[in-house]
């Protein structure tokens, strides 16, 4: 396989997923599968990764900054991090050496920010992160996804739903770069609020996730803030993945079984994601 790539793999036979045997090297076979799907949301992007070098039983960390013995064919992107107080060397992957890479370094999972390097304050996605509080769950989201996408469709806005890989949904639109950060937030916190009135199963303000709610992290519009990326990996037993559906399959979906071996067979519902801005 390295005589294909530019990486050079190591350890590709170490378990990361122990209960459901995932190694390594079906972690780069998997990114290798999906690249087509992945790098259009990746490139572009300063990344946030999860990395799991011991896998996921043991501590993962989260990586801003490029680790020493970056190869000079990644590409970075110095920026200023607020969280981190200082300047960092974000990875920015455009091709497919650069995701075996990350692979290889067992970053299971790819956060993307909401807006690309060359429009850094201008997001081009909307996020509405839907986080069931038991005892509520996946139908209760799935109604609220529903009615964010019927909001979002009075605004002129193409909406796209997937898993969030772990128990939530994302309902996420395409936008054309002309807004700030703190519009989209103020947007996203405002229709929180409104079907929290409307429906009295929602919360919306920050921090306050009340049981027996969905809660919309309208937050995570904020400068800085990531969304894992579509068809990333999470750092869950089963190696879920943060799957793309269609809005007909919502109401049978089960998303534990979206997972590192069955999700490359599913067709690819979200095709048509950067072509369409608007209804």
């Amino acid at each position: 396989m390295e005589r294909l790539t530019k990486v050079r793999f190591t350890n590709l036979d170490k378990v990361l997923y122990p209960l459901s045997s995932v190694r390594k090297l079906d972690i780069v076979k998997y990114y290798i599968k999906m690249a087509p799907r992945m790098l259009p949301f990746l490139e572009g992007r300063a990344l946030v990764v999860t990395r799991y070098p011991d896998g996921v039983e043991a501590q993962g960390f989260y990586g801003k900054d490029a680790p020493q013995g970056t190869p000079d064919w990644v590409r970075l992107f110095h920026t200023y991090s607020e969280a981190a107080g200082r300047e960092l060397d974000y990875i920015v992957c455009d091709d497919l050496d650069t995701l075996m890479w990350l692979a290889n370094l067992a970053a299971l999972e790819l956060h993307i920010p909401l807006a690309r390097i060359d429009k850094p304050d201008n997001p081009d996605i909307i996020l509405f992160d839907l986080d069931p509080q038991p005892p509520t769950g996946m139908p209760e989201a799935v109604r609220i996804a529903r009615l964010v996408r019927e909001r979002l469709k009075e605004r002129g806005l193409t909406s796209w739903v997937k898993t969030s890989g772990k128990r939530g949904l994302h309902v996420v639109a395409p936008l054309p770069k002309k807004d700030a950060f703190n519009e989209t937030r103020a947007y996203a916190h405002k229709i929180g609020v409104e079907l929290a009135k409307e429906t009295g199963l929602v919360s919306s303000e920050k921090a306050q996730k009340k049981p027996g709610t969905i809660y919309i992290d309208y937050p995570q519009n904020s400068h800085g803030r990531t969304m894992v990326c579509p068809y990333s990996l999470r750092a869950t037993p089963m190696a879920t993945v943060s799957t793309p559906l269609s809005w007909d399959e919502l109401d049978e979906i089960d998303p534990g079984r979206l997972r590192i071996d069955s999700v490359p067979e599913r067709a690819d519902p979200w095709s048509g994601f950067w072509r369409l801005n608007s209804v």
